[in-house]
């Protein structure tokens, strides 16, 4: 008995979270995805405590960011250009 209680607590929790993230006025796909982007770059989940660990992943992410972009630019000039 007990485990059918804490599946039914289990599909409601997850109802109410589909229901919220799909209400009118809520958060948009986009927006959501834009600031999930933002934290992980400026680093929102490293230890603040920890300096040398909050500012190398905010450095190690940028640069993975920049050589993305970059190897993007890349490809799309070497598919234009060569034939």
């Amino acid at each position: 008995m007990a485990e059918r209680r804490d599946d039914e607590t289990e599909s409601r929790r997850i109802l109410e979270r589909v229901a919220r993230e799909t209400a009118p006025g809520g958060a948009s796909f986009v927006t959501r995805t834009a600031k999930d982007a933002r934290d992980h770059v400026t680093a929102a989940d490293a230890d603040r405590a920890d300096p040398i660990e909050y500012w190398g992943t905010r450095i190690g992410r940028t640069l993975g960011v920049m050589i993305a972009i970059g190897l993007l630019v890349w490809l799309v000039y070497a598919v234009t250009r060569g034939g």
